[in-house]
């Protein structure tokens, strides 16, 4: 090989290696993908404990090891999210800005949310694995739903005043991304009436919180709810899109209170807060519960990261739900006589 030659090939591969190395992280991808990153974080976890105001962001590094092995090391930045576990919580949830030039890879995933125990104990990182499930359970229901990746996380106090301390935790998928994935745009802020919304999947969405025993949402004030709008039908009423679960009863958490508007004693009481459907339009929506009932209750059975009296508990839980919608009477008196007029 001549010397020209050789010189041409080495710079070609050192280019197509250089480009290799500064190539963004795929943000679909990122949450298609099912194995666990490990996680470094490292910033000044007291001031994330005590900053008041909201959108404050503040230096951090980051370092994850992806399954296949790679690595990656970026300045990014945090902040404190969140009103009720803000105050109430070891390490409140954070937000995490990818969007820094620090980061020449990760950036392209934007801000997540991260979603942190409560405190570093078995318990409350349990609770945090039961509500990781039940983002995958509603994955398995409905592809207009937000994806979640799980971490192992060592996080790390700059200024040495908290002791390191690891656990697990999740990465919501940004809202931006889960409704162009699914050909929709976004509108922030936008309120609307829970019954100007589509009717199928605002029929379906009823139906799965009262599955998991969910009475922690609203359309009207967007509370723990997202709503996406089909790009190809400009008219169309908005699709809605559930997040946040910790209050279910599926999760039981400890902290979690039920509203007295309920009129419940306990988060693992169902009640119903669909408006009124038809049987007919009922029965549409939960033939899709039915013929997922095997791969939720598998993804449930399978899920080792929780102890196995745990994950029977939360497979009972379910399994009175799919056992109540196969008596007609039961179905009608739930999701039609005791829906919701106002």
């Amino acid at each position: 090989m001549s010397k020209n030659r050789f010189l041409t090939v080495f710079f070609v591969l050192f280019s197509l290696c250089a480009g290799a190395q500064v190539s963004p992280v795929d943000s679909i991808r990122f949450f298609t993908d099912e194995g666990l990153i490990q996680v470094n974080l490292s910033t000044d976890l007291k001031q994330v404990q005590t900053e008041t105001k909201q959108g404050v962001f503040q230096p951090a590094t980051i370092s994850m090891l992806f399954p296949d092995s790679t690595l990656i090391n970026e300045n990014i930045s945090v902040s404190a999210r969140g009103n009720f576990r803000r105050n109430y919580c070891r390490i409140p949830p954070m937000m995490i800005n990818f969007r820094n030039t620090g980061a020449p890879r990760l950036q392209s995933l934007g801000k997540l949310k991260l979603v942190i125990g409560c405190g570093i104990n078995a318990v409350d990182e349990e609770l945090l694995l039961k509500e990781y499930l039940v983002y995958k359970i509603y994955n398995l229901l409905e592809e207009r739903s937000f994806r979640v990746r799980l971490l192992k996380i060592n996080y790390t106090d700059t200024r040495k005043k908290l002791k390191p301390f690891s656990q697990y935790a999740f990465l919501i998928e940004d809202d931006g991304d889960m409704a162009r994935r699914n050909d929709c745009r976004k509108k922030d802020e936008i309120k609307l009436l829970t019954e100007a919304t589509n009717r199928d999947m605002m029929t379906m969405v009823a139906l799965f919180q009262y599955m998991i025993g969910n009475t922690d949402w609203a359309v009207p004030n967007n509370h723990n709810i997202k709503l996406i709008f089909d790009k190809q039908n400009r008219s169309a009423p908005p699709f809605v899109v559930p997040y946040d679960f910790d209050y279910c009863g599926l999760v039981d958490a400890s902290y979690a209170i039920p509203n007295e508007i309920i009129g419940t004693e306990k988060v693992t009481e169902r009640v119903y807060r669909g408006f009124p459907r038809t049987m007919e339009e009922i029965q549409i929506q939960l033939d899709i519960f039915r013929s997922k009932k095997d791969s939720i209750l598998k993804l449930v059975d399978g899920f080792d990261l929780l102890p196995i009296k745990t994950r029977k508990e939360m497979a009972a839980y379910l399994q009175d739900f799919f056992s109540m919608i196969e008596d007609k009477k039961a179905v009608k008196m739930a999701f039609i006589d005791n829906a919701r007029v106002n």
